[in-house]
């Protein structure tokens, strides 16, 4: 059975430009291809709906090359 999708608000520290929106969606939909993301630069904020866990996207975020932290979900 497919985990239902959930909202996660991710701070995400590191991001500074396009680029990095890019790279954060990326990383994000490789762990899960249907998520959908919107990344807010001015904030460090990162929304995503996904099947994955808060702790998968925070990891993915890592390896990436961004200190992410969930602050829901």
């Amino acid at each position: 059975m497919e985990e239902p999708r959930k909202d996660l608000l991710m701070q995400v520290d590191g991001m500074t430009c396009q680029g990095c929106v890019t790279s954060v969606t990326k990383a994000i939909q490789r762990l899960d291809p249907g998520a959908t993301v919107e990344v807010d630069l001015d904030h460090g904020r990162v929304h995503v709906t996904t099947r994955a866990q808060s702790v998968e996207v925070a990891r993915a975020l890592d390896a990436a090359g961004y200190e992410a932290r969930a602050m829901t979900g």
